[in-house]
């Protein structure tokens, strides 16, 4: 009578030493696809995230428009004072860098031109417009901003172009100087062409590798 023959202790400890070199390989291979995925949408979330920020930065310069007494475009150096004109009336927009985040203010709509200058004024105040930013984008190093007037791009913070008021450019027409005894009308900024705003990105997983460019040329919108 034949008798059956079973696997040994050592054979069976073989089987299972294979079993588990290719369960870990293929649970490495596994990992690895999961974690590419998760960085391959976290790319593609602030792409998307970056792509909704820039067109609200385009829509806001190509809406700005300016009112008596109150400047359309003004840079400090941290913060971008603009003012855009919306359906309902006219809008103050405030964008600036804190914390490594771009952020964004955005006062109501307001149609007096009195309601208007004092919206101005509080976007001027810290406390203001720090309760009620956005964060537009995260891991934002350092920003640059320049204006183009004539053929060149010039520091944002420059005085730039100027131009007559119409009170200056009658008294002009008639005639008068300041050499008359005539007291000249001030004289008030005039738009760039295009605003260039280049973005700095913090090195880290997630983030972009080189800096952004975007320009946008003014009153182009409607």
């Amino acid at each position: 009578m034949t008798r059956a023959r079973g696997f040994t202790l050592v054979e069976v400890l073989v089987a299972l030493l294979i079993l588990a070199v290719m369960a870990g390989l293929s649970w490495r291979g596994i990992d690895t696809m999961l974690r590419s995925r998760d960085i391959s949408q976290t790319q593609l979330d602030r792409s998307a995230r970056l792509h909704t920020v820039m067109g609200q930065w385009q829509q806001d310069l190509e809406q700005v428009q300016e009112q008596a007494g109150i400047p359309a475009l003004r840079f400090d150096g941290l913060h971008l004072y603009l003012t855009r004109r919306q359906p309902t009336g006219m809008q103050v927009v405030v964008w600036w860098l804190g914390e490594g985040k771009l952020l964004r203010w955005a006062s109501e709509p307001v149609a007096q031109l009195q309601e208007l200058r004092r919206v101005y004024e509080q976007a001027q105040q810290p406390l203001v417009v720090g309760a009620r930013a956005l964060e537009a984008l995260e891991g934002v190093a350092g920003w640059q901003m320049a204006y183009y007037f004539g053929n060149a791009w010039t520091n944002a913070q420059s005085s730039g172009d100027l131009a007559e008021t119409q009170a200056e450019a009658e008294k002009r027409s008639r005639g008068v100087t300041q050499q008359d005894g005539a007291t000249v009308g001030p004289q008030r900024a005039v738009l760039p062409k295009a605003v260039r705003m280049q973005l700095e990105f913090t090195p880290g997983p997630g983030n972009f590798g080189g800096p952004l460019v975007r320009q946008v040329l003014l009153g182009q919108s409607g």
